[in-house]
């Protein structure tokens, strides 16, 4: 999310990304551009060359959230201009960094939250930040009913949904509600109704794995993966009738257009209501939607990000498209760039 921080009396804008791991804020006036141009002309071996030449984060502000004793793997939201970051799993005390990412290779700390699972909540004003401030963040008065690992975070009309998402130790046991709302008009949780694919108190972890989500409207929409024979399942939950449905295997079914299923994550333009850009693989894309439903959706594949990530080795198969401003957007990819 892009915000603005106080220096020397003048506003500096800042990115501000939260990772499994770390609360980063990126200073924005000093980001620098990789040409699309330049990377054609790099006549390198994409698999083999170091030399990418991409330019380091100019980070200004950076919050090591575990080393600060927070949960590893928080989900946040954004209300009243602070940052609210929700759910997560302590690691066992003197457990690797390098290890929080992998599945069965570190083990929660027993002492905190449920069994090492975090029900807490933990806010950073916004408003108040500026130079001479650390990333502070501070717990919430108010806690969720239950423990929410690595949860799926969505504010739709003003009410905040949370759902539990696999623990990183993979032991099939998930605090109960596994999905909640809450109101911050009340300031108030409640608990909805069990997702078919999670059991009283168990999840399943042996046969679903819950992969990715998208909202439309007031619709979420889930996908899972069954690991026993390799099929995915679409499900989907109205927040005005409280009801989850089962949608079937194919996104084909779904009753919206693919870009807006799970697995394509996307944003409008700013200010604009007909240009989605969204991910598909690895590929960014943008959809012109038409304003009638007798017009088909047009797409193209935006070659010059695509192109200008390619010769740098950032073609990871996911990425994530944020919002900047008025009319302007951010599209970042996760990779690796040997040193």
């Amino acid at each position: 999310m892009e915000i603005e921080m106080e220096v020397e009396g003048k506003p500096k804008p800042l990115l501000l990304l939260a990772t499994p791991q770390r609360l980063i804020a990126i200073d924005m006036s000093k980001l620098k551009i990789n040409h699309y141009e330049d990377a054609s002309k790099l006549k390198i071996n994409h698999y083999e060359s170091r030399d990418f030449g991409i330019h380091s984060l100019p980070v200004f502000k950076m919050l090591n959230l575990v080393e600060n004793d927070f949960p590893f793997g928080m989900r946040f939201f954004v209300r009243d201009s602070k940052l609210y970051m929700v759910g997560g799993e302590k690691p066992r005390p003197g457990a690797s960094p390098k290890l929080y990412p992998f599945k069965k290779s570190v083990g929660h700390d027993e002492s905190f939250g449920d069994g090492g699972l975090s029900p807490y909540i933990y806010v950073l004003d916004l408003t108040r930040l500026d130079s001479t401030t650390d990333l502070d963040l501070l717990k919430h008065h108010t806690s969720m009913l239950a423990a929410k690992p690595t949860p799926i975070v969505e504010e739709i009309e003003g009410k905040i949904y949370v759902l539990s998402r696999t623990p990183s130790q993979l032991n099939c046991l998930l605090p109960t509600p596994t999905f909640e709302v809450y109101d911050p008009l009340i300031e108030q949780w409640k608990p909805l109704d069990q997702p078919p694919f999670y059991r009283e108190g168990w999840y399943d972890c042996q046969k679903f794995e819950v992969i990715d989500h998208s909202v439309v409207g007031t619709t979420i929409y889930v996908l899972t993966f069954n690991l026993m024979n390799d099929s995915y399942h679409y499900y989907s939950f109205n927040v005005n009738d409280g009801n989850w449905k089962f949608l079937g295997e194919s996104e084909d079914k779904l009753p919206v257009p693919y870009h807006f299923t799970p697995r394509y994550t996307g944003k409008f333009v700013p200010g604009y209501k007909d240009i989605y850009i969204f991910f598909r693989g690895d590929i960014p894309y943008a959809a012109l939607i038409p304003s009638n439903d007798k017009s088909p959706t047009r797409y193209q594949a935006l070659k010059e990000v695509d192109g200008a990530l390619y010769h740098r080795q950032v073609a990871s198969y996911s990425g994530l498209v944020v919002e900047l401003g008025e009319h302007e957007m951010c599209i970042m990819k996760p990779g690796s760039v040997q040193p």
